[in-house]
């Protein structure tokens, strides 16, 4: 099993992101703090980490920058608050193989991590299936493409992420809590109409009517579905 550690110090964002990528196939370890994670990093075993610049102590940078003097050459998604293109630049001087700045989506998140364990050859969990149908929808979650009755579909990310969030639940509901951590992630200003508009949205774009759905249902007082 793919093994990755995650240096946060935000518990409640650590956890949440542990079980996102546990419910995606891999393997999780938390680290509290740079020192935590640098110590668990240098044991070995672990095949990608997702590192937070801003950590007490030692920080992201310091962390980083001992892991490649070490010789120790894993992948490195770095995730700050920080978006300036002055701490990015600095970020990927030291080794860091890709940037995510917070408030960000989970969704987002783990195909970032998908594309950095394929570009480094190891094993990135179960594989993506290759293509998604329901009704005269095509979805190809690998390309983030979107045909309807062979005609492409312009989505934004975050309508394609949504629609993904439906799609893995198989029919099952999805509450406009839960789809806003998956698609929006820790962002405490969007609020549950955010959801709405995309939903509506969405089948403005891929149901025949989107007055009345056949696909993407509301579940009155919790959230949608996504009947095929």
């Amino acid at each position: 099993m793919t093994q990755i550690l995650v240096i946060e110090d935000n518990l409640d964002l650590a956890f949440g992101l542990e079980t996102a990528l546990e419910n995606e196939g891999f393997g999780v370890e938390i680290a509290p703090d740079g020192k935590a994670g640098l110590q668990r990093a240098l044991k070995g075993g672990i095949d990608l980490m997702v590192l937070d610049l801003m950590l007490p102590g030692l920080d992201g940078y310091r962390v980083l920058r001992a892991l490649r003097n070490e010789g120790i050459e894993i992948p490195v998604l770095v995730l700050t608050a920080k978006g300036e293109e002055s701490n990015k630049v600095q970020a990927f001087s030291i080794g860091a193989d890709d940037y995510v700045t917070k408030p960000f989506g989970t969704l987002e998140l783990i195909a970032r991590v998908r594309a950095l364990l394929r570009r480094a050859g190891r094993r990135d969990g179960p594989a993506l299936p290759s293509i998604e149908r329901f009704g005269e929808i095509e979805v190809n979650p690998a390309s983030r493409t979107v045909y309807r009755a062979g005609q492409a579909v312009g989505l934004t990310p975050r309508e394609f992420d949504l629609l993904l969030a439906l799609l893995k639940r198989r029919g099952a509901v999805g509450s406009r809590v839960e789809l806003l951590r998956e698609v929006w992630g820790y962002q405490a200003e969007v609020m549950s109409r955010t959801v709405d508009m995309h939903v509506a949205e969405l089948r403005r774009k891929l149901e025949p009517d989107p007055t009345a759905p056949r696909h993407i249902l509301t579940v009155w007082k919790v959230g949608y579905r996504l009947e095929r």
